[in-house]
C-alpha cells in the first residue's frame, strides 16, 4: 500500500486560491504526462474509434427483428469496447435535470458549509464530502473533490449525511436512483442473454434485487491552473457491475481502446455506461471493463454523476460463471468476495496469485 500523504486542502480551495503552478503532489508521472492532451481540442476531434451510442427505444420493442437489432448492439459494444453512450434510455430529462442542478448547487455552496458533510477516510468512513487520498497506484493526488455516498436500497441510504441544501437534493436523487435501478435491470437482462443464460442469471449473480447496492458518487473537478500535469480521476478500470454516468457536458472522460486514449464525446441526453469488473469476471472476460480516466482543464468546472451498482461485499463469491468456461476458454479469474476483489484493487492486498486484472493493468501501464 502506498503511503498516504499529509492532508491537502480541499482541491477548489486550491483552484480558487490563485495559484499558477499546482503542488508537486497532484503532478503525474513522467511517463504518463506525455499522454495528456487538451481535453477540447481531443473532444473535436473526430478520427480514429468513437465511444458507441446505443438507442434504447426499440429494447423493449413488440417487433421481434427490431428488438433483437437493439439487444445486439447493445452485447456488441459491451464485448468490443465495455463503455457506451445510451440514449432514450427511459429516465425523464426533466428528472435528470434536477439531478444535476441539486449537485451544483451543493458544491456552489461554501467550502465550509460542505465540509458539515465530510467522511473520515482514516476512521474507514467514505460516504460524505471528500477528496482523494493517496491510496492508489501512482501516489500521486487527483484533481477532483467529490461527495459519495449510498443511493439504493432505501433501506440501505444513510439520510443523516445527504445534503439538506439544496431543498430538491434528497427527492430528485431517489427518484434518479430508483429509475436507474430499473435501467439496470433491463441492461443485466440483455447482457445475460447476450451469454446464453436465461435473462435473470447476471442479476441474480450480482444480488438480485434486495442486494445490488447502488452508490452515487458526485465529482467535481475545478478549473486547474496547469491540466497538462494532472488528472482528474487516474486510469482504472470499475469495480462495479455496471456504471451510469451523467456529466455537466464538459469533456473529460477518456477511454484506453486498442493501445490508445479516445476522449468520449459529450452527447446531449445521455448516460454513460460502462461494463464492470464484476461482470467482466462472470463473463470470464467476454465483456470488458475498460480501463478509463478523467482529464482536466482550466477553462471549466467539470462535474459528473457516477452510480456504481455492486454485489454485496461478503455474500457472493464473484467467479466465471460455468456456462463461460471451457477447454479452450479456462476461467480467467480466480475466486473473490467483492470485498477481497476491492482490496486486492485498491491496496494492492493479495491473498490469491495474480490475475487477469493485474496483467491489464500493468500492460496498459507499459503501453502508455
Amino acid at each position: 500500500m502506498v503511503s498516504p500523504i499529509s492532508p491537502s486542502p480541499r482541491v477548489e480551495t486550491l483552484a480558487r486560491s490563485g495559484i499558477e503552478t499546482i503542488p508537486k503532489d497532484y503532478i503525474r508521472p513522467e511517463e504518463e504526462l506525455k499522454s495528456i492532451g487538451d481535453i477540447f481540442a481531443e473532444e473535436k476531434n473526430d478520427d480514429g474509434p468513437q465511444v458507441p451510442t446505443i438507442d434504447l427505444e426499440d429494447i423493449n420493442s413488440d417487433n421481434d427483428e427490431t428488438r433483437k437489432k437493439c439487444h445486439e448492439e447493445l452485447k456488441k459494444a459491451a464485448i468490443e469496447w465495455g463503455v457506451m453512450h445510451l440514449i432514450n434510455h427511459g429516465v425523464a430529462e426533466e428528472l435528470i435535470n434536477r439531478v444535476k442542478l441539486s449537485g451544483r448547487e451543493f458544491f456552489d455552496l461554501p467550502v465550509e458549509e460542505k465540509e458539515k458533510y465530510a467522511n473520515d477516510q482514516a476512521a474507514g468512513n467514505v460516504q460524505g464530502y471528500g477528496s482523494k487520498l493517496a491510496n492508489n497506484a501512482s501516489g500521486q493526488l487527483e484533481w477532483e473533490d467529490y461527495f459519495f455516498h449510498c443511493v439504493y436500497p432505501e433501506e440501505k441510504r444513510d439520510l443523516s449525511i445527504w445534503p439538506k441544501n439544496p431543498a430538491d437534493y434528497i427527492s430528485a436523487t431517489t427518484e434518479y436512483a430508483k429509475q436507474l435501478r430499473s435501467l439496470a435491470t433491463k441492461i443485466l437482462s440483455i447482457l445475460s442473454t447476450g451469454l446464453g443464460l436465461e435473462q435473470d442469471r447476471l442479476e441474480k449473480e450480482v444480488g438480485g434485487m434486495d442486494e445490488l447496492i447502488l452508490q452515487m458518487k458526485i465529482n467535481y473537478y475545478p478549473k486547474c491552473p496547469q491540466p497538462e500535469l494532472a488528472l482528474g480521476v487516474e486510469a482504472h478500470t470499475d469495480v462495479s457491475a455496471l456504471t451510469f454516468i451523467l456529466h455537466n457536458m464538459v469533456p473529460g472522460l477518456q477511454l484506453f481502446y486498442k493501445g490508445k486514449w479516445v476522449t468520449a464525446k459529450c452527447v446531449p441526453n445521455s448516460i454513460i455506461m460502462h461494463i464492470g469488473d464484476t461482470i467482466e469476471i462472470l463473463s470470464n472476460g467476454k465483456y470488458k471493463s475498460i480501463l478509463h480516466r478523467g482529464l482536466v482543464n482550466k477553462e471549466k468546472v467539470r462535474i459528473s454523476w457516477a452510480v456504481f451498482c455492486e454485489p454485496p461485499k461478503e455474500k457472493i463469491i464473484l467467479k466465471p460463471l460455468p456456462e463461460t468456461v471451457s477447454e479452450t476458454e479456462p476461467p480467467l479469474f480466480p475466486p473473490r468476495t467483492f470485498a477481497q476483489h476491492i482490496m486486492h484493487k485498491l491496496f494492492r492486498k493479495d491473498e490469491d496469485e495474480d490475475d487477469d486484472l493485474d496483467k491489464k493493468l500493468n500492460d496498459q501501464s507499459e503501453k502508455k
